[in-house]
């Protein structure tokens, strides 16, 4: 019997068919997972996210499965969309000192408000969170748009978006938002000196595309030549004023 997951249903009141709705299952394949069967990961990952927990605490027996590679590689996700809610929660809740968001849009973040939420709680607290994202006027981001075969006018739109959900942090300390004209060969997430790296691929869109949790242990490490690219792109963004 697997009681983590028992225990988790009923706090979050839901019932195996919700689950099996949700996650486009048979119900009877939801009561082998309360048994004690082990999904797939995908389906860890979408219960979990339903949940709002790490999956280590529904099936506490895989986490020799996530040991990091070594001390820089933490982890590898197939996809941005397999990355749990709660993984980008843990990432920027355990911020200190700095927080930083590198993207064209970001807007699976900050469509999320209990991140947004969590930002600026972080910037109240003294954290500094410096938020970078697509100039709507550059080159770049309509080419990325016709990379991602969603179309230029689709991209500049979801950039558009994204600013206005990020716009209340603006009004935080601590908060900062630049807009940068920059081909971006990946996104970074950044909490202090933990990263997620979501690489781009040409003709796949962001979410499809892996992910790679690193943690800066040396200045040589491969973690120290993506936060050199963070502060290059800053460096050479202007700031956005709410009317950009």
């Amino acid at each position: 019997m697997n009681d983590n997951l028992r225990h988790a249903l009923n706090n979050a009141r839901l019932q195996p068919t919700d689950v099996a709705a949700h996650l486009a299952v048979d119900p009877k394949t939801v009561h082998r997972w309360l048994r004690g069967r082990l999904p797939y990961p995908r389906h860890r990952w979408a219960i979990a996210d339903l949940l709002h927990v790490d999956e280590t605490e529904l099936w506490p027996e895989i986490v020799h499965q996530r040991r990091p590679f070594n001390d820089e590689l933490q982890a590898v996700y197939p996809h941005r969309w397999t990355v749990p809610r709660a993984t980008w929660r843990q990432l920027f809740q355990s911020a200190r000192h700095e927080i930083g968001i590198l993207a064209y849009s970001g807007l699976f973040l900050a469509e999320d408000t209990g991140i947004i939420r969590l930002l600026a709680d972080q910037a109240r607290s003294g954290v500094q969170v410096r938020v970078l994202l697509g100039d709507p006027d550059a080159p770049a981001v309509a080419a990325r748009g016709v990379d991602e075969a969603i179309g230029s006018t689709v991209m500049v739109a979801r950039v558009r978006n994204a600013l206005s959900l990020y716009r209340p942090l603006m009004s935080i300390d601590n908060v900062e938002i630049r807009l940068h004209q920059t081909v971006l060969y990946n996104s970074i997430y950044r909490s202090d000196a933990d990263l997620l790296v979501n690489s781009h691929a040409y003709g796949t869109p962001a979410a499809q595309a892996p992910v790679f949790h690193l943690h800066a242990t040396e200045q040589e490490a491969s973690a120290s030549t993506y936060l050199g690219s963070f502060e290059h792109v800053w460096g050479g963004a202007r700031m956005y004023d709410q009317r950009g």
